[in-house]
Formats: structure tokens, sequence, C-alpha cells
């Protein structure tokens, strides 16, 4: 098997239930497994909540234990979710800007010419991680130094190698994050902290508490799941050097590329939901306040509706992925993904010939009954101009 490979663990409950089930620290969850009853469930917000009292239980693993700022708009439901959103959705739409895409462009070239100066680079730490912490500051407009600092956190914000759920971690980011909103009250700027701080919502302005929580969700929300699309990306070029030769010589395929790779690797395994009602789900009850996670890695490998659903199709025309979510909560950073990802591939093919794979180590996520790959510890590669 190919080492930029994921195999889909989930075919076989796929096709025979529908669901899988994992128990997540005590507090088990049901894991919808087909395309359809995902958005079917992730379009119904009433029956299956995402603002519920109990901050970060949405979320899989749960954050219950190690936040209690509800992330906005993601943890609000209709109808102030669209309050929320109509704040910020604009400043996630920057991306479109050509000022913004020349930003993006100078820091991929920068990255990618310097790796192909090195026999050997380590692409999740070296790579992934650095293009994503530069990205980042164009997308808050804050200095590019800061990335320096969100480069020395590491690749997981909430995660360290002792344990999945790292309190003691998770407080570096939100004592960071409070600093800052401090700096932006005294010191405004044109940053997205004092953007915040001077927008208002229902008449009056955002509490420091909202500003951080709308942070919160930027900086996390944004962190593994770009690394792992990065990373993996650069695996399976490595590993189909005739796809990045067609991608420069067909240009027109770049987006129906960058969407097959963002469907196939499909960066976050899936979200959580809270049931508000007793209910069905796959023709299984589900008592209210139980949980049903939304599994995006599924859906996107669901026969029913992606032909040959295994297989990278490059040029795959027809691709309803809901690897960005699905409904009322869709990923407010798509457009910067999408946006860094085409900058990155479009650098590729104009200064890389090929990729080799020197050595690597997966990274195996465990959901219980499922053992999902999806992406790497480490990928050592060598860039050949």
């Amino acid at each position: 098997m190919n080492k930029s490979a994921l195999p889909d663990p989930f075919e076989q409950a796929r096709l025979e239930k529908g669901f899988g089930e994992m128990n997540d620290q005590n507090d088990p969850v049901k894991i919808l497994l087909r395309l359809k009853d995902v958005r079917k469930t992730a379009k119904n917000w009433k029956t299956f909540q995402s603002g519920g009292e109990e901050i970060g239980r949405i979320v899989v693993p749960s954050e219950v234990h190690i936040r209690n700022t509800r992330q906005i708009p993601f943890e609000v439901d209709p109808p102030q979710h669209a309050s929320y959103r109509d704040i910020v959705e604009p400043w996630f739409k920057r991306p479109l800007e050509n000022d913004y895409q020349d930003k993006l462009k100078s820091i991929a070239e920068t990255v990618i010419e310097g790796a192909l100066t090195k026999d050997s680079l380590e692409i999740v730490e070296q790579f992934s991680l650095v293009i994503q912490s530069q990205a980042l500051t164009v997308l808050l407009n804050t200095p590019f130094e800061e990335s320096k600092t969100w480069i020395d956190w590491g690749t997981h914000v909430f995660r360290s190698e002792e344990s999945a759920l790292d309190g003691d971690k998770a407080n570096i980011l939100y004592d960071y994050i409070d600093h800052q909103i401090n700096i932006a009250e005294q010191n405004p700027s044109d940053d997205l902290y004092s953007k915040l701080l001077a927008s208002e919502i229902d008449g009056r302005k955002l509490t420091k508490e909202e500003v951080k929580g709308v942070m919160i969700l930027t900086f996390a929300g944004g962190r593994d799941t770009v690394i792992n699309t990065i990373t993996n990306a650069i695996a399976y070029f490595a590993e189909h050097p005739e796809s990045l030769a067609r991608i420069k010589n067909e240009p027109e395929i770049l987006n129906q590329a960058i969407e097959e790779l963002i469907r196939y690797f499909a960066p976050l395994t899936h979200m959580g939901r809270v049931v508000t009602q007793d209910t069905e789900v796959c023709e299984h009850a589900m008592k209210s306040q139980s949980r049903v996670s939304l599994c995006w890695a599924s859906a996107n490998r669901d026969a029913k509706t992606f032909e040959k659903p295994n297989e990278v199709v490059i040029d795959r025309k027809i691709n309803p992925h809901v690897s960005f979510g699905f409904g009322t909560h869709n990923c407010l950073g798509a457009t910067h993904a999408r946006t860094l990802m085409k900058v990155i591939l479009t650098t590729l093919v104009n200064k890389v010939s090929s990729i080799d794979i020197l050595d690597h180590e997966d990274n195996i996520e465990d959901l219980d009954q499922f053992k999902r790959k999806v992406g790497f510890h480490s990928l050592n590669v060598k860039f050949n101009a």
C-alpha cells in the first residue's frame, strides 16, 4: 500500500448498520457514517444541537474538562448563530482578495524554495506547521513575527505526547489570546482582535469572552486540519508525480484537484452534536442529551455518491464532499484553506519536479471501534527542483 493512502476503516459498518460507536471519556457517541445521514443530521440543528449548555461537549473527544469558553459561532445555534456569523464572515472571505493571495504566495515560495536546498526535510514540523502558522498571520492580519510563537507551540493546540487532551497546553493558547485581546483593547489596530472588539451584536459590543470564543475557534479549528491537509498532499504527490505533472500541464483542473485531496484526506474525522429530544438515527433510538457525531471522513467515502471513493481522482467533476462540514455550521475557514492549498500547489508545480519520501511515521486516530489514519506524526522527504 502506498504511504500516502488513507484506508477507509468505516466501510463495513457504513454498509451494514450506518453507524459506529465509541466511548468518549464515559460519554458514549454514536458515529453516523453515511453521507445522507450526516447531511440530514447536520441540517437539523433543532434536534441535533451545537449550542448546548455544556461547553465543549460537541467536540470528539469532548473538551468539557479543558475549556469553559464557548467557541463562536461554532457552538451557537440559530437564530443567534446568524448574528455572530454576519460579524465574522466578511473577514473570512478576505482570502479572495489579490493582496491576501500575494502574501500567501510569498510565504509558500519562501518555504518551498528553502525546502529545495535541503537533503532531508521533516514535513509536519518544518514545512506544514510553518506554512500554516505564517499563513495564519495573514488571516488574523497580525505581525508576521507572531508565527514564531505559534510554531513553538508544536502541531497540536490541545494535545501533548502524554495526553490526547492536555489542559495545561490548552491554557497556553487561552492565556495568549487573553493577552492579545487586552493589547487590542488598549491599542486598536487592523487585526481580527480589534475588529471583533469594535463589533456589535443585538445593539451591544461583543464581550471579551465572546471575542475569545471566536479566536479560540480560529486558532484551534484551522491548525491540525490545515497541517494534515498539507502533509497528506505532499505525501500523495511524492508517490504520484504524474498528478503533479498533470496539474502543471492542465491548470484548469487545479480546483478539482484541491477539492479531491480535501475529500479523500478529510483532515477532520468527525464533529459531534447533542440530541435535544428522543429520536431515531439509522433506525436506532437515541435518547435526549445523548451524543452523535457526523463522520465527515466516512461520508466522503460513501460509494452511493462517490465513484471510486477510495481513490484520488484528481479531476473528479462531481464532488459533494463534507470535509468543511455541512449546513448551518459549515467551516468559516474554508476559503482560507482552499486559497492556501491553491497557492501551495501552484508553487509546487512550478518549482518542484518530484518528491522523495525518506521515512515516515503514521498518525493513527483511535475511535474505539475504528482506527483511522489521519496523516503522519512525521514525514521526511527530499524535494527535487
